[in-house]
């Protein structure tokens, strides 16, 4: 991957709603709003303002035209549509991104992300070692206070580095600081994203966290 993909690359995963809306475009080929608000998930206000950061970005662009058709927009039933919204498809930059973006090399470009930030690094090793567990906890064992823990485990989970634990009873081997069996999640709890244990591997293999 050249150096201008991998600038565009670390800005694209500061927010995993980037990524996870380049790729649906990736599969769709062209679609609008709340049609990606339903594939995706993610809120359409939030899409909104995603679709707007992505253009400025370079990344999506507006389809021209009054119709589109279905072999266009693969998530369109009717052979040809009259254009009642907005359509955005992937630009050629955002297409060459993903055609180059291997699992490698998401790996290294969040390595470059975080490497120099000694807040993400401490609180990636802290949820490697604490499985799932509160900001209060990762407050106390960071020695920050609890606006900044949050603050900081916020990012992290917009990264996609770390994932809030959702079950309502957490096991004692799922987190490691409570000296219960089980404990009901009364508190968001937070853990490793697949992408952060994979990041936590590639650190470790690296030398930048011992």
């Amino acid at each position: 991957m050249d150096e201008e993909l991998k600038k565009i690359l670390m800005e694209v995963l500061k927010d995993k709603r980037y990524l996870k809306i380049l790729r649906h475009l990736k599969v769709a080929s062209v679609d609008y709003g709340k049609s990606i608000m339903k594939n995706t998930k993610i809120p359409i206000d939030q899409v909104v303002m995603l679709l707007d950061d992505l253009e400025k970005m370079g990344l999506v662009e507006r389809v021209p035209g009054a119709t589109v058709k279905n072999t266009e927009a693969k998530f369109k039933l009717s052979h040809e549509v009259h254009k009642h919204h907005t359509y955005y498809r992937l630009s050629r930059l955002a297409d060459h991104l993903l055609r180059n973006l291997t699992e490698e090399e998401l790996i290294r470009a969040y390595a470059e992300l975080v490497r120099n930030n000694p807040d993400y690094l401490s609180f990636l090793s802290l949820a490697e070692k604490l499985n799932a567990d509160h900001a209060l906890t990762y407050a106390k064992l960071s020695k920050k206070t609890l606006e900044d823990a949050i603050r900081i485990l916020e990012e992290l989970v917009r990264m996609g580095l770390l994932e809030e634990k959702h079950d309502k009873i957490i096991k004692f081997g799922e987190r490691k600081a409570k000296p219960k069996k089980e404990t009901r999640t009364h508190h968001k709890y937070y853990g490793l994203a697949r992408e952060g244990e994979l990041l936590m591997r590639y650190l470790k293999r690296a030398k930048i966290i011992t």
